[in-house]
C-alpha cells in the first residue's frame, strides 16, 4: 500500500476530527478481521476468476454527537489476490477504503448494537495501474464495555463500489488478466477490535 495515500487518508480524518472539535467524546478502533470479494472475470469469455479472501485491518475515529449517535471516519484496507488464466500467475490487488459513517447506537447497559451507514472513496491499485471510485458501505455491531474507556467490538460490513467495467486496472500493455464482472464490486468483511473511548 502506498504510503502517500495512508498518509492523505490519515490527514483527512486528522481535518474532519479537528472541524468536529466540540464533540465531547471520541473513540478511536483497530481493527482486524477476513474479507470476501466478488468475482472478477477473464478478459476473454465469461468465465469468473476467483479473488482471495484477504486480511483487512482498520482503523476508526469516531466522536459522539447525540447520546444515541456517532460521525466517524473509517479506514480500512486489504489485499486480495487471483490466478492470471493468461500466464497462469497470481495477480495482486490492494484496496484502501476511506469512508465518513454516520453510526447509530441502542444501549443495554453495558452492551450496545450499532447500526452504520457511509459514503466515500475506494483506491484500487493492482500490479499495473491504479483508480479511485466512489463507495457506500454499511454495518452492524457490537460493542462489549470492558470498563469506562475500553469495549470490546464486532462488527459484519458490506461495502458496494462504482467500478467501470471498461478501466485498464488488470492490464499490462495490450494484455489484460481481468476485468470486473459488474459495474458494482461488492466486498464483505467480519472485524473485531478494541475501542478507546477519551
Amino acid at each position: 500500500m502506498p504510503k502517500q495515500h495512508l498518509l492523505s487518508a490519515f490527514i483527512i480524518c486528522l481535518s474532519l476530527l479537528s472541524a468536529k472539535s466540540s464533540a465531547t467524546d471520541f473513540e478511536i478502533t483497530p481493527l482486524i478481521g477476513q474479507m470476501s470479494s466478488s468475482d472478477l472475470e477473464q478478459n476473454t469469455g465469461n468465465n469468473s476468476l476467483s479473488l482471495s479472501s484477504g486480511t483487512n485491518i482498520g482503523l476508526g475515529i469516531a466522536w459522539q454527537d447525540t447520546p444515541t449517535g456517532q460521525g466517524q471516519v473509517l479506514i480500512n484496507f486489504v489485499n486480495h489476490d487471483f490466478t492470471s488464466d493468461v500466464n497462469q500467475e497470481k495477480q495482486s490487488l490492494d484496496i484502501l477504503y476511506t469512508h465518513f459513517n454516520g453510526i447509530a447506537q441502542f444501549r443495554q447497559q453495558n452492551y450496545l448494537t450499532t447500526l452504520s451507514i457511509g459514503l466515500g472513496g475506494a483506491y484500487f491499485k493492482s500490479d499495473y495501474d491504479e483508480e479511485l471510485y466512489g463507495s457506500a458501505t454499511i454495518a452492524i455491531g457490537t460493542q462489549y464495555k470492558i470498563n469506562d474507556n475500553f469495549s470490546f467490538v464486532t462488527e459484519l460490513r458490506g461495502y458496494a463500489t462504482l467500478v467501470d467495467p471498461d478501466d485498464t486496472l488488470f492490464c499490462q500493455a495490450e494484455q489484460c488478466h481481468a476485468k470486473f464482472e459488474s459495474s458494482v464490486f461488492m466486498e464483505a468483511n467480519i472485524s473485531v477490535g478494541i475501542s478507546y473511548k477519551f
